[in-house]
């Protein structure tokens, strides 16, 4: 199918169970709304308009506590009012997956242009110390697959997990294929299995994840956004705070193999290497591509999973490469990062773009080739 980022967004929201949206029309993430709107209902699925974005939010959230794969999409302005029950959502452990198709900001910014700027929104927005999945789509087939794979995740390990999108990948049309429906993985959260009177909703289990009971089956229980025991009461005893805090980074920590994705090209004797995501990481495909064909022993790591950070993937690179280039429409966010790892290995050096434009292939070329 010849499809927007945005449209594909949808096809895959929908392949992976998802029937319920909540959201408000917002540039550039507003084509979300408007095809979910007539592709839902068509598919049993309920699509609502809401008042603004914190209703979209809530509204979400409650879907799921039902028993039903939601979503909701929205931009950089958006995302600010979503980001209290986004923390609601973290600690109540609540699937749902959050669209951002980032603009430039702050605030109303340049609605209609591209930015990078909402990564470090996306892993500390909301208050508190808490763990986060936050992924990245750079291509219109990224757009279908790893909307899926966050549906999949977020009902895997009982968390909100956040696609950040930008205005260049939403709005680029290309030939995708869509694949049946049998030949998607789809993973459904884990059920309870126990009589009602015995089930724990809040149970510390070895993965880390309880079993969640949807709304109306009979199972009651307490839902807050306070720090809780194990059967959803609020409590301040120190044992049962650390015990639930620690229980939400771990669930996501132990599987770190399973949530950490990267896409590789040419890495294996590169000397130079280029780490992006999103639009961006399309431009540095192509410059390494053109590189390796001046001699130029260039490759590149494409960020699929932005949080929590792949350390354990690019740290072992780092000791093998002359210099890494961070090519982002920021000011230097993922920068940050590659530097923290990196701790003066290597020699890190960023390309920044902040005026609404495209970092090009020929941009990130020329940096290579004076690296």
């Amino acid at each position: 199918m010849l499809l927007q980022g945005n449209e594909a967004i949808v096809e895959g929201a929908i392949a992976a169970g998802c029937r319920f949206f909540a959201g408000y029309p917002i540039t550039p993430a507003t084509e979300i709304s408007e095809v979910m709107s007539y592709r839902l209902p068509a598919v049993d699925g309920t699509f609502i308009q809401m008042e603004d974005e914190i209703a979209s939010m809530g509204a979400i959230i409650g879907a799921s506590l039902a028993g039903t794969k939601s979503m909701t999409a929205t931009s950089g302005p958006g995302f600010s009012l979503m980001q209290e029950n986004l923390g609601f959502a973290c600690i109540a452990e609540v699937p749902c997956v959050i669209v951002n198709v980032m603009r430039g900001g702050p605030s109303t910014g340049i609605p209609t242009q591209v930015s990078q700027g909402d990564v470090m929104q996306a892993r500390w927005g909301t208050h508190g110390d808490h763990p986060i999945i936050v992924l990245s789509v750079s291509t219109t087939q990224d757009c279908f697959s790893i909307t899926v794979k966050a549906f999949n995740l977020a009902e895997k390990y009982r968390t909100p997990v956040i696609i950040l999108a930008d205005e260049v990948v939403a709005h680029t049309r290309e030939k995708i294929f869509l694949p049946h429906p049998g030949e998607v993985e789809i993973i459904d959260r884990i059920r309870p299995n126990m009589p009602p009177d015995w089930y724990i909703p809040y149970e510390d289990t070895s993965r880390g994840v309880p079993p969640m009971a949807a709304f109306g089956e009979g199972y009651r229980y307490h839902v807050t956004g306070l720090v809780h025991d194990s059967r959803g009461f609020p409590t301040q005893r120190p044992d049962e705070v650390k015990g639930l805090m620690s229980r939400l980074f771990r669930k996501i920590n132990q599987h770190f193999f399973d949530i950490q994705m990267v896409e590789e090209e040419a890495t294996e004797d590169a000397e130079i290497l280029t780490v992006a995501y999103g639009s961006v990481a399309r431009s540095a495909r192509r410059a390494t591509r053109e590189a390796r064909h001046r001699g130029i022993k260039a490759g590149m790591v494409q960020l699929v999973t932005l949080w929590p950070f792949p350390r354990q993937i690019l740290e072992p690179k780092l000791r093998k490469l002359r210099a890494v280039l961070v090519p982002e429409l920021n000011v230097g966010q993922i920068s940050r990062e590659v530097k923290r790892i990196n701790q003066g290995v290597t020699r890190v050096e960023t390309l920044n773009r902040i005026d609404g434009n495209l970092i090009t292939p020929a941009e990130i070329l020329s940096r290579l080739m004076k690296m």
